[in-house]
């Protein structure tokens, strides 16, 4: 097992850190970073101290309007029949009899979105340095004419882990963190003892920042959103943490702080220490019952080559 601390960059902000892709510790064919961390026994270890009688869903719905990624002018969510009840006994389409046509009720729909819409993981082909993603995989070698040849989701093996909920907001006794606000490592480490938890290795790490508290307004939702700094995920990635996500947009914080690097968390997370991103996290009925450590089960759409896939997180309390 690799050293975390060891693997962190000198420095706490992008230029004054080499800005370069990791090779993997898990050999030079790994495309799945610390997810390497699960293991039969892990997986074993977690259902066996979870409350069963108890779950959370942590996904949010989709639907026409919902707020998604749109700066960089990517499609929202779209559905649409293909076949509705009278429509397909109007239409021929299909060499069967209008009797049975009118029997059958037949509804049909078709969906179009962004990959990075609604509760979804990222990928490691998302971001990189220069044409170079984690493990020293490229676009001249790795990218193919619909998709990346490496690091897709499909990738990905079933999540089971413990995960612990960071409520930055109620740490500090406000509802939702304010604009742009930076989440670095005193907040963290605030949140963390005020609610009498630690992150060990081979966690997931789950941050509230309270956006969701305006869902699903989207100029407030996407607007200004606080989220986690790079000094908060270098700190995260020093004790091990092996998935981060959060209840807003893009996990950090926006704009960026950094003046030629707008993702610096993802590029960090992604491309540096092989850790996963999962966005949009409905976290408010935990928030609510105060349950900050919970056994996490949850399953990329195995989307081959894609960018980031929908995933839904289903969590239980521990015991």
């Amino acid at each position: 097992m690799c050293d975390f601390h060891l693997q962190l960059k000198p420095g706490k902000f992008e230029h004054l850190r080499q800005l370069k892709a990791s090779k993997s510790p898990w050999g030079p064919n790994d495309e799945i970073g610390r997810l390497n961390l699960i293991t039969p026994e892990s997986r074993a270890k977690v259902l066996a101290s979870i409350n069963q009688t108890k779950a959370f869903d942590l996904t949010v719905n989709y639907f026409m309007g919902m707020p998604s990624w749109s700066a960089a002018g990517d499609p929202p969510y779209q559905i649409w029949m293909t076949h509705t009840p009278t429509g397909n006994v109007n239409d021929q389409l299909m060499g069967v009899t209008k009797e049975s046509k009118e029997l059958i009720s037949y509804s049909g729909d078709a969906i179009s979105m962004y990959t990075h819409c609604g509760t979804h993981i990222d990928t490691f082909n998302h971001f990189g340095y220069r044409g170079e993603i984690w493990n020293s995989f490229n676009e001249a070698e790795h990218l193919g004419s619909r998709h990346w040849n490496k690091c897709g989701p499909e990738k990905f093996p079933v999540i089971i882990a413990r995960a612990v909920m960071l409520d930055i907001p109620a740490a500090k006794g406000v509802d939702t963190l304010p604009p742009s606000y930076g989440i670095g490592k005193a907040d963290l480490q605030e949140a963390m003892f005020k609610q009498g938890v630690s992150v060990g290795v081979g966690d997931i790490v789950m941050i509230r920042t309270g956006q969701m508290t305006v869902w699903p307004d989207r100029d407030k939702y996407l607007t200004n959103s606080p989220g986690l700094n790079i000094e908060g995920a270098e700190y995260l990635a020093g004790l091990g943490a092996m998935i981060i996500g959060a209840d807003n947009i893009a996990l950090e914080q926006n704009p960026s702080p950094e003046p030629d690097n707008y993702f610096p968390v993802h590029t960090y997370l992604f491309s540096e220490v092989g850790i996963p991103i999962i966005e949009l996290l409905w976290l408010e009925e935990l928030a609510k019952e105060k349950i900050y450590e919970v056994g996490f089960v949850g399953r990329a759409m195995p989307l081959v080559g894609a960018t980031g896939a929908p995933i839904q997180p289903i969590v239980f309390p521990l015991i």
